[in-house]
């Protein structure tokens, strides 16, 4: 063999890493892996933080969407309730205008046949009070003014009655006229 042929195994040494030098290697090789990892670290713990918090965020948004639609549901029912009480309030009223508008008409009527009565009333009175002063006269004449006194105060109660039940109609008519009115009220 030629001196360049020697075997390299001869010549050249082991490559072999002193402990200390790879202990100091693999030190530094860990501290580099924290320090270059650190911030993606912080970033993912930022994140998982983040992240609970919409997760709570959504728990609280979901129970208040579910105490919103509740609402509406109670709301909806209210408004329909309403509504239909609203309608009913309408019907009544309606009613209760025709109502008072029949009792007006018949309080119209009422009053009409009060005011016709009291004519009628009125001329039988003064027809009565003729017939009756022209019988007093002939009776006075016939027979005397203590029999014509008598039949006179006879004519006066009798008309006195028929003035006290007109009257008592009368009454009577008003007090239904004036209860008509205060159902119209």
């Amino acid at each position: 063999m030629a001196e360049h042929d020697l075997p390299l195994t001869d010549i050249a040494p082991k490559a072999e890493i002193p402990a200390a030098l790879a202990t100091a290697l693999r030190d530094w090789a860990e501290q580099y892996a924290l320090e270059s990892g650190a911030p993606a670290r912080a970033a993912l713990a930022e994140s998982e933080a983040e992240l609970a918090s919409l997760r709570a965020l959504r728990t609280q948004l979901e129970t208040e969407r579910a105490d919103a639609l509740a609402t509406l549901a109670e709301r909806d029912e209210a408004i329909e309730r309403l509504t239909s009480e609203l309608r009913n309030a309408k019907h009544v009223a309606s009613e209760a205008l025709v109502g008072k508008a029949k009792d007006q008409l018949a309080i119209d009527g009422k009053d009409a046949q009060i005011a016709d009565l009291r004519n009628q009333l009125e001329r039988s009175m003064a027809s009565t009070a003729s017939e009756s002063d022209a019988r007093l006269k002939a009776q006075m004449d016939l027979v005397g003014a203590t029999t014509a006194r008598d039949n006179y105060e006879a004519e006066i109660k009798d008309l006195r009655s028929q003035l006290d039940a007109s009257q008592a109609e009368r009454r009577s008519l008003k007090t239904e006229k004036e209860v008509l009115l205060s159902r119209l009220q």
